[in-house]
């Protein structure tokens, strides 16, 4: 009896030993845990080793390197922003700070049809860069139809659609994850649907993803979920309608009809999901004002069209109309974000512009304005036209993401889209704690586990053993944008800590130049 006693505790000492001696890089303590699966949170500590969440539950018999305390915060995976605009802008700005500090730890690029054409090139590039957060990128269809036939407005020959498919091929072999169209960009506007069909089923052997900036998001946008919904359905694909809205204010209140789409083509069977901007206000080219034909083939084409008056005449009687459909006397929601020429006018509305320049008060003397500026090379805009009760509406569909569908910002540089430093912290702090639009485990889980369910990044999105230790943690009380249309560049606060892949990468709402993100691969 005595030597069973003696050999259990030799067992009990040496396990307890074995526990105390376990070891990690970083220890959280004491979080209130938002998993990203939507579940209610609860309370533990998480152990990361080597870039992994190794173990998560209470009072873990750890010792670690680095231990924090985040007793009174929330602890959640780091989000995943499933439309970014990050191509070009990466060695600007590597350590991504305004991704960073609203919480974003993986972001999609690749989206509205543009990308780099070399897929596989590109991620080994992002891997040597090393920026601040991972990186997966989309095929865009806009790029390879302009590799294949410049921007031309006709439809692609048999041999040229055969190119585009081995374009499209190449990079989801390379680890692309899906393929994006831009169709109210040039030259992608041009393609018919069954051009699109064609490319997207390629991308679907492959099990990627169709993200779609539509056809037309304002009076015709039900006939543009109808092309993404066929897309969908003849290419046997997964469907991402990207920052899904609804623009110009006689469509104010027809979410009810687009969503309700949404959910008949995945009630009959259909993986349709939506992603949004948390903003009444869009951003894109100031060129979106002009008609799809004046586009075509080039800027020393487009001046051309522009400078003959009659071709002139036209475009300016188009955009009145569609001004007055709009109900609106000027171009006052159109406002520059960036025009090279001149950068007094950034921030300023295409109405403020036209008095600048010394103009009459007249909407036809703006629509001169806008053709000046596009003859000078076009600018960046934002454009004022969605509804509040349409934003808010769309927030609450299940199957929705939050997306910035912004750059990696330089600080001060231009007069862009908030929606760049602000979207998370927006939804998180307007949205959830302040209007109580929807719950924080249910905003969380569109931030983290449902674009990584969308986009196929199987160790991300979700606080669980084995997954990569992309964590935020911030205050639910505090966590707020700062980002306005006036001074857009302005950081989330709230964010107390962001790690990526394990590495510390804010301390303390202070970012630490760590620059531990990497590509992820299909």
């Amino acid at each position: 009896m005595h030597h069973i006693k003696l050999l259990l505790f030799i067992l009990l000492s040496s396990s307890l030993l074995c526990r105390a001696q376990s070891h990690c890089d970083i220890l959280i303590k004491n979080g209130k845990i938002i998993d990203g699966t939507g579940n209610n949170w609860y309370y533990g500590d998480i152990a990361i080793k080597d870039g992994k969440i190794e173990r998560i539950g209470k009072s873990l018999p750890y010792t670690a390197s680095q231990t924090m305390d985040a007793k009174g915060l929330i602890v959640a995976p780091g989000f995943i922003d499933v439309h970014t605009h990050i191509e070009g802008d990466e060695a600007k700005n590597p350590t991504a700070d305004n991704f960073i500090y609203d919480g974003v730890t993986s972001v999609v690029a690749g989206n509205c049809g543009a990308s780099n054409i070399d897929i596989g090139k590109y991620l080994k590039w992002i891997d040597s860069l090393k920026l601040s957060v991972n990186v997966a990128s989309l095929i865009g269809h806009n790029d390879v139809r302009k590799a294949v036939m410049g921007r031309a407005n006709r439809d692609a020959s048999p041999e040229e659609l055969m190119q585009m498919k081995a374009l499209v091929e190449k990079a989801m072999k390379d680890g692309a994850v899906g393929i994006s169209t831009g169709l109210i960009y040039i030259p992608g506007t041009y393609s018919k649907t069954p051009e699109i069909v064609a490319l997207a089923k390629i991308a679907s052997r492959y099990n990627g993803v169709y993200a779609s900036h539509m056809r037309d998001e304002g009076d015709k946008v039900t006939d543009a979920i109808n092309e993404a919904i066929t897309v969908g359905r003849e290419a046997d694909i997964p469907v991402e309608i990207s920052h899904f809205k609804l623009s110009g204010q006689q469509n104010w209140g027809r979410s009810k009809e687009t969503i309700a789409m949404v959910a008949d083509a995945r009630e009959q069977g259909l993986d349709v999901t939506i992603d949004q901007y948390p903003y009444t206000a869009s951003s894109t080219s100031i060129s979106t004002l002009l008609p799809d034909d004046i586009l075509a083939d080039g800027q020393d084409s487009i001046v051309a069209r522009l400078k003959n008056p009659a071709i002139k005449k036209r475009v300016i009687d188009e955009m009145l109309a569609r001004l007055k459909k709009r109900k609106l006397k000027h171009f006052s929601y159109a406002v520059v974000a960036s025009y090279r020429p001149d950068s007094n006018y950034n921030g300023k509305s295409i109405e403020e512009i036209n008095l600048m320049m010394g103009r009459k008060h007249k909407v036809k003397e703006e629509a001169e304005t806008i053709i000046d500026i596009m003859i000078n090379g076009g600018a960046s805009a934002v454009f004022h036209g969605m509804g509040e009760e349409d934003v808010k509406r769309i927030m609450q569909y299940p199957f929705n993401m939050f997306a910035s569908d912004a750059s990696i910002r330089v600080f001060n540089q231009g007069v862009p889209h908030p929606r760049g430093y602000g979207t998370n912290a927006r939804v998180l702090g307007k949205y959830v704690r302040e209007e109580k639009v929807l719950p924080l485990e249910e905003a969380i889980r569109k931030m983290t586990s449902l674009p990584a369910q969308k986009f196929q990044l199987r160790d991300r999105g979700l606080l669980k053993e084995g997954m990569a230790a992309d964590i935020v943690i911030f205050d639910e009380k505090q966590v707020a944008d700062q980002s306005t249309y006036k001074n857009p560049h302005a950081y989330s606060k709230g964010f107390h800590y962001v790690l990526v892949n394990g590495q510390l990468t804010v301390n303390r709402e202070k970012h630490m130049g760590t620059r531990a993100g990497k590509a992820l691969y299909h």
